[in-house]
């Protein structure tokens, strides 16, 4: 029942920062999610999560979605799930590797994207970069449903406006976290045990939502995007050690 309790609190605050900092919500929470509920708890919840979030971005900004970004992003992200997918049972079937694994990635994530937040730099990739980069957004996204900060590190220098890449980002994760659900019920997940943490979540979203809209006009995002990064590494070096 405390794990439980914990998992709901790391839903509830990762999607906090999810709201203020556009991207860090499931990568935060995923770790922290397999330690505290398991694997097969923690992916399809959070892959609905992050639906219903973009669901709810789209609506509101769906004249603003960058067509031909989002095709191309959908089409090369799709080989990348679909080898997730593919090799998701092998890694699946031994929790040490999805820890050791997933450890390793949020890490490079963190170290990563912190030193290029500190050095204030953003170049463009070139275009073999680019499809290693969605590639390995996709790769990444089919196993642990967080492939996000690949993805933004490809977008964020080829979509400049605001409202057109949430809305790109947003209309991406609709279509990619639908397949995976999809794949998500073939695999089993869905049992009638899951469905009531799923609704508690559900319900945790929207208030984060709320809460992370007032607390983004009134504080720093650079505040919460520096502790984002401190935090995806604490949970990095946790699930190696765990």
């Amino acid at each position: 029942m405390q794990s439980l309790l914990l998992f709901y609190l790391v839903i509830f605050l990762s999607n906090i920062v999810q709201c203020i900092t556009g991207f860090a919500g499931t990568v935060l929470a995923m770790p922290f999610s397999l330690m505290l509920v398991g694997y097969s708890t923690a992916k399809p919840i959070l892959n609905l999560l992050g639906l219903a979030a973009s669901i709810g971005v789209l609506v509101r900004h769906y004249k603003d979605v960058d067509k031909s970004e989002f095709f191309k992003i959908v089409v090369i992200m799709s080989i990348g799930i679909g080898g997730g997918m593919f090799i998701s049972p092998y890694i699946t079937a031994n929790p040490d590797w999805i820890h050791k694994i997933l450890g390793s990635v949020v890490i490079l994530f963190a170290v990563y994207n912190g030193y290029m937040f500190w050095r204030k730099k953003e170049r463009s990739p070139d275009k073999v970069l680019s499809f290693l980069l969605l590639v390995g957004a996709g790769l990444i996204h089919g196993i642990f449903v967080c492939g996000g900060p690949l993805l933004v590190t490809y977008a964020s220098s080829k979509i400049k406006d605001t409202k057109k890449f949430r809305a790109t980002i947003s209309a991406v994760w609709i279509v990619l976290n639908t397949i995976i659900m999809f794949s998500d019920i073939k695999d089993g997940y869905f049992t009638p045990q899951l469905i009531p943490n799923l609704t508690v979540c559900m319900v945790l979203l929207f208030v984060a939502i709320v809460v992370g809209e007032k607390l983004a006009s009134r504080m720093s995002k650079n505040t919460f995007m520096v502790l984002s990064y401190i935090l995806m590494f604490d949970s990095g070096i946790s699930l190696l050690l765990n």
